[in-house]
């Protein structure tokens, strides 16, 4: 907070209001409406909250325009490039990078929280096999606030850190055992001497009939991903966790409240779209029939995976996201696959085609992660749900912000009324 204010003049009353600036460490400065509706009686009105700060947070920043994101003050380069998931987690979680002693202590309650009770297991039975991963995925992590009631005192530090370490644990057991279930295939119980991302693989890829083998590239790629998803500042489905969270709900319940925001395809399934979309294009020798409708107004087509909401320059998540998607390629890609020899070729045209360059369409993050999810072998429909691990960090973080902070109060969004005025009611035989 400042001493500046802002002065806002009621044209019906001609009535002045005073409006507090509070000047952020990093960003636009925030004008405090708080007081508005008390002092004047009106609302302000801003469709999607495009130019509205919901809350305070200390965890998240993003500048779009210059294509930055940080994670507590820190570049994602720099922990894409020297950290890993598991301690940008706790970094995110915690405020701070941790030390050896702390990392491994963290490590070690993630690893005793891996399993899945044996009756929330059998859950998925209930699913049919062809059930949206999504779907079960969401399912299955509301249900947990029924087995896990008795840890639940939100005003309980202890209670709260192993809320947090328990659902970032689970989560990859959970999507595990959706896909397996959609295969047919038994569930795969996790190995807690492997590291996060290689357990994620085994009990995704693993059967029992035979050993599998992990490959290093993959789970590398895989923990890249995760930490580039891990937290977006306040996008839908982290809105959603910390709107339904403000109710005091169960935050099992707000979490599943997330990944159904995560699942729509405006959301989290961009990646998804990205591989629709190339399945469409077909062919190398359609990208310049298509890379013209896509600069065509009246033609619905888009280039899906290019540009993005925030970043008006290049998404500084595709630049890592990028090396890594052709180190993939090279080492686990089918490169026969015409698919990967579509996707290249596309990131080129559009990379040197003054359109996309002079409107900033650069490719964005979930072009290259989906690429790099068919090259790992995960189907298109588990897309998201990968999605929904990796961010199921930074909806943790942020809920446990939203339920540390004393002034915090319940959500309630206003609206601007254009229904009808007042009526009285007829009887059916009048109207």
């Amino acid at each position: 907070m400042t001493n500046k204010t802002y002065q806002l003049l009621n044209p019906e009353t001609g009535d002045k209001a005073t409006l507090p600036l509070r000047v952020p460490t990093l960003g636009p400065s925030v004008v405090d409406i708080g007081g508005l509706y008390s002092d004047q009686g009106i609302f302000t009105y801003d469709p999607g909250f495009a130019a509205t700060a919901a809350c305070e947070s200390k965890i998240t920043y993003i500048d779009g325009d210059e294509g930055v994101l940080l994670y507590r003050g820190y570049p994602v380069e720099q922990l894409a490039e020297h950290s890993s998931f598991v301690e940008v987690a706790y970094l995110l979680l915690y405020g701070s990078l941790p030390s050896a002693d702390e990392l491994s202590s963290f490590e070690r309650s993630l690893r005793m929280h891996t399993m899945l009770h044996e009756s929330l297991l059998r859950f998925f039975n209930g699913f049919h096999y062809n059930a949206h991963p999504m779907a079960m995925v969401s399912g299955v992590v509301a249900s947990m606030s029924a087995f896990y009631h008795d840890t639940m005192n939100l005003k309980n530090p202890k209670h709260i850190d192993i809320f947090a370490h328990r659902i970032i644990a689970k989560l990859p057991t959970i999507a595990a055992a959706a896909y397996k279930h959609s295969l047919g295939q038994p569930f795969m119980y996790p190995q807690n001497h492997l590291d996060y991302c290689s357990n994620m693989l085994h009990m995704f890829f693993a059967v029992p009939a035979e050993e599998y083998e992990i490959n290093p590239v993959a789970a590398r790629a895989l923990d890249l991903l995760f930490i580039l998803h891990a937290d977006h500042e306040q996008n839908c489905s982290t809105s959603t966790v910390r709107l339904a969270g403000s109710s005091g709900t169960n935050p099992y319940s707000a979490i599943a409240a997330g990944i159904s925001a995560l699942w729509g395809p405006a959301h989290g399934g961009a990646n998804e779209a990205v591989l629709t979309m190339l399945n469409q294009i077909g062919s190398i020798d359609n990208i310049e029939k298509f890379v013209a409708k896509a600069k065509d107004k009246s033609d619905p087509f888009r280039l899906m995976g290019f540009g993005h909401r925030v970043y008006k320059n290049f998404d500084p998540r595709a630049k890592l996201i990028r090396k890594m998607c052709h180190e993939v390629l090279a080492e686990l890609g089918d490169q026969n696959d015409p698919m990967f020899e579509l996707a290249l070729r596309l990131e080129e045209v559009a990379l040197k085609d003054d359109y996309f360059v002079e409107k900033k369409l650069y490719p964005n993050v979930d072009f290259y992660s989906g690429i790099i999810y068919r090259a790992l072998g995960i189907p298109v429909s588990m897309f998201t749900v990968m999605f929904a691990i990796a961010r199921t960090v930074g909806w943790v973080a942020h809920w446990s912000e939203m339920n540390a902070d004393p002034g915090g109060r319940i959500g309630r969004p206003r609206q601007l009324y254009t229904g009808p005025g007042l009526r009285d009611y007829q009887p059916v035989d009048m109207r």
